[in-house]
């Protein structure tokens, strides 16, 4: 395509062109966004559907600005083209109270809409509070070591690394804290991304609305390891939750003190395993530091093995 000589035309040329990437940057982000598996616009959860809806709210607020402006560009550079004879030019145009009106006016409407949609929705999804629900909840105590993750169920007298064995539709209660470093705990289908910290506890509430496996991971970075500090966030029925409960009670090592302390040193891409509870007050000490911190990532790179894991 040959640039017109003419700088107004040039200036209308580069306007349509603008406006035609910005049309279609939007239809793309779209299209991407419709086709998200597995991610936040695909819940299975009541926080993470809330959230979904907020998140689509805001985008309707917002693009209620962001389309009428590119139309209104396509249309101005349509209408003041340079074969227009009817267009009618102001040079010295200043002011226009309904221009301002319009300018001002719009913009403090989208900030109010998204100020009341966030504010509603920080109220309702605060992690700290419980679901509504008849349903008992699962207590779950959460652990993050260099580079895993340790779940810690205090009523069941059971623990898992990297695997987490929920009931469906029960309300899920965490406590979590960090063995050294601090990390993110997040299952982008369940929602709430919350940060665990060492020598402090943080809440959250979740819940699965039906059976299946999530995927869940550490979502702020933590040293070498962090790539591979993932895990499966299982669903199933009652009485498969019950059953599983069964078997790790009579099977599996046995998570105490010194086998914890063993645990918290750096390691990646550990497999899921099963331990019996020695301790109920373990979170309790990891959280209040009566036992040590561990490592951390300055210890030095993962291992690639797991001859640390207890019972080998």
């Amino acid at each position: 395509m040959v640039a017109p000589n003419n700088p107004v035309q040039r200036e209308v040329l580069l306007i349509r062109v603008r406006s035609y990437l910005m049309l279609a940057m939007t239809v793309t982000l779209v299209l991407a966004l419709a086709g998200c598996k597995s991610g936040v616009l695909d819940p299975h959860g009541p926080v993470g559907a809330a959230q979904r809806t907020i998140l689509l709210n805001a985008l309707a607020i917002m693009l209620a600005i962001v389309v009428p402006t590119i139309l209104a560009i396509l249309g101005f550079a349509w209408w003041f083209r340079a074969s227009n004879a009817r267009a009618r030019y102001f040079p010295d145009w200043a002011y226009s109270g309904r221009i301002e009106l319009v300018v001002w006016s719009i913009p403090i409407l989208v900030v109010l809409f998204l100020s009341g949609v966030i504010w509603i929705g920080s109220y309702e999804l605060d992690p700290a509070r419980p679901l509504n629900s008849n349903v008992k909840p699962l207590n779950v105590q959460v652990v993050s070591l260099d580079w895993k993750w340790l779940f810690i169920y205090p009523d069941q007298g059971v623990a898992t690394v990297n695997e987490l064995v929920v009931p469906a539709r029960t309300p899920l209660h965490f406590r979590l804290t960090s063995s050294s470093v601090m990390t993110a705990f997040f299952v982008p289908q369940l929602g709430s991304m919350i940060y665990a910290m060492n020598g402090t506890t943080t809440q959250l509430h979740l819940q699965a609305d039906q059976e299946g496996d999530f995927y869940g991971r550490a979502s702020h970075f933590s040293g070498d390891g962090f790539p591979g500090m993932q895990f499966t966030l299982r669903a199933v029925s009652n009485d498969a939750f019950d059953a599983w409960v069964r078997r790790a009670q009579d099977a599996g090592a046995v998570l105490d003190q010194a086998s914890y302390t063993g645990l918290a040193k750096p390691s990646a891409n550990m497999p899921p395993a099963t331990y019996r509870l020695a301790e109920t007050d373990l979170f309790q000490q990891v959280a209040t530091r009566a036992l040590p911190p561990g490592p951390g990532p300055a210890a030095g790179k993962p291992a690639r093995d797991v001859s640390h894991r207890i019972g080998d």
